[in-house]
C-alpha cells in the first residue's frame, strides 16, 4: 500500500480522483456525485480564487496498480486568518471499506499540515464557505441534496477508530407542501410589511439576480458573520457560489426582503436536481444540461438551503416575514416535497427557526477535528 501525490496538471491523475467514487458507490441509489467541472476547478491552480490566498494538494492511496481512496488537504489561510487558529481541511475523501487505506490518506493529510506548521486537521471542509460540509453519519437511506455529500456508515465507525473527535453537527430536515404555519404569524407578518416598511423583492430573470450579488453578499456576510464556521469569502469566491446558485435557480423562487431600501435579508431555494447529476454521471458536457434542465421542470422536491435575516431587524418582526415567505415559496410551486439544508447545530437560533417552521430532522452530517501531534507519533 503505498501514498502518491497527484500533479494537477496530469490529465491522468485528476481522471484518477474523479473516478475513484464511482467504483465504490456505483451501486449506491443514494449517492451523487460531486459535478466533473467542479472538481476540474479545484484542481486548477491558475483559475480557482482559493489558491490566490491559500495551497491544497490530492493524495490517492493505491495496492497493487488498484485505488483505494483518495483526499484533499487544504491549508485555508482566510480561515486561519478569522478564526486566530492554525488549522487543515480535509475534503473530497473517499475510500474503500480497508481502515489501513484510511489511515494512510489521514497520515499523508496530517504529515502535510505538520510541514507547514498546521496544528489541527478539520473537516470535511470544502474549497468554498458554501461547499458541502461534514461527513454523512445518519440518513444514510436518503438520497444525498445537490451538493451535498454521501457516503458509507464504516466512514464514521473509522473516523472514531482513527481519534477523530466531533467538531459539529449539520442537520438537513423536511417539510411537506402541505403543512401551514399559523395564522396568527401571518398577521404579524402584515402588521410587519405595513408598519415597518418591509417589502419583498422578486427576480425577473437570471440577470436581474446577477446585478444584485454584490447587495446579497454584503447582507450574506453580516447575517452570518457570528456563525462558529463562518469565513468572509472574497469577492471572486462568492461569485463563483452566486454564479453556481443562479445557474440552477428559478428566478421566481428566490426572495429579497427589504426595508426601505436596504437588504434585510434572503431567501435562496432552488429545484432538486440531483436525480439528473446521478443519471449523468456528474458531467455537464457536452449533453448533460439537457438533463438537468428537464429534472428542473420535473423535479418535485425543493432545497432551501440558504435563509437570513440581518440581526438588527430580527427584534422587529422581520423572522415572521421570513417564514411565511418560505410558506408562499413552497406552496406557490408545483413542489411536494421542501428540504432545508444543513443547519449548524451552534446556530440555535437557525436550527429554532426551522422547527417553528415545522421542519422534521433527517439528515446529520458530522464535522472532525484531530491535533496532529496525537496522529503523528
Amino acid at each position: 500500500m503505498q501514498i502518491r501525490k497527484l500533479d494537477p496538471k496530469n490529465s491522468k491523475d485528476v481522471r484518477q480522483f474523479i473516478d475513484f467514487p464511482f467504483r465504490i458507490y456505483q451501486n449506491c441509489q443514494q449517492w451523487v456525485p460531486t459535478l466533473e467541472s467542479e472538481i476540474k476547478l479545484a484542481f486548477n491552480r491558475d483559475k480557482h480564487p482559493f489558491y490566490k490566498h491559500s495551497e491544497g494538494d490530492f493524495f490517492v492511496v493505491e495496492s497493487e496498480g488498484d485505488t483505494l481512496g483518495r483526499i484533499a488537504v487544504l491549508q485555508n489561510r482566510n480561515y486561519c486568518a478569522h478564526h486566530h487558529e492554525q488549522i487543515g481541511f480535509f475534503y473530497y475523501f473517499d475510500v474503500a471499506d480497508d481502515l489501513e487505506a484510511a489511515r494512510s490518506l489521514f497520515m499523508a493529510a496530517m504529515t502535510w499540515c505538520k510541514d507547514r506548521g498546521i496544528k489541527y486537521l478539520y473537516g470535511p471542509r470544502g474549497f468554498l464557505r458554501a461547499d458541502g460540509i461534514g461527513m454523512l453519519v445518519d440518513g444514510f437511506e436518503h438520497r444525498s441534496a445537490l451538493g451535498i455529500a454521501y457516503n458509507f456508515p464504516y466512514y464514521g465507525k473509522f473516523m472514531d477508530e482513527l481519534g477523530f473527535s466531533k467538531e459539529s453537527d449539520y442537520f438537513s430536515g423536511f417539510m411537506t407542501c402541505d403543512q401551514r404555519l399559523p395564522e396568527k404569524l401571518h398577521e404579524v407578518a402584515e402588521k410587519v410589511k405595513q408598519r415597518g416598511k418591509f417589502w419583498i423583492k422578486t427576480f425577473r430573470d437570471k440577470a436581474e439576480m446577477r446585478e444584485w450579488i454584490p447587495f446579497i453578499e454584503k447582507v450574506h456576510n453580516e447575517a452570518f458573520f457570528n456563525n462558529p464556521g463562518f469565513y468572509p469569502s472574497t469577492e471572486a469566491e462568492f461569485k463563483i457560489l452566486a454564479g453556481n446558485i443562479i445557474q440552477i435557480a428559478d428566478p421566481k423562487l428566490v426572495k429579497i426582503i427589504m426595508k426601505d431600501q436596504d437588504v434585510a435579508g434572503f431567501i435562496i431555494a432552488y429545484g432538486d436536481i440531483s436525480e439528473a447529476i446521478q443519471k449523468i454521471h456528474g458531467r455537464l458536457y457536452p449533453l448533460g444540461w439537457i438533463s438537468l434542465l428537464r429534472e428542473q421542470q420535473n423535479t418535485k422536491i425543493i432545497n432551501l438551503n440558504g435563509l437570513g435575516l440581518l440581526p438588527k431587524y430580527q427584534g422587529l418582526g422581520g423572522n415572521a416575514l421570513l417564514y411565511t415567505e418560505v410558506e408562499k415559496t413552497i406552496i406557490n410551486s408545483k413542489f411536494e416535497f421542501a428540504e432545508m439544508v444543513q443547519v449548524d447545530e451552534r446556530n440555535f437560533k437557525s436550527k429554532s427557526d426551522m422547527e417553528t417552521l415545522g421542519v422534521n430532522w433527517y439528515k446529520c452530517h458530522r464535522t472532525y477535528r484531530q491535533e496532529i501531534d496525537n496522529f503523528i507519533k
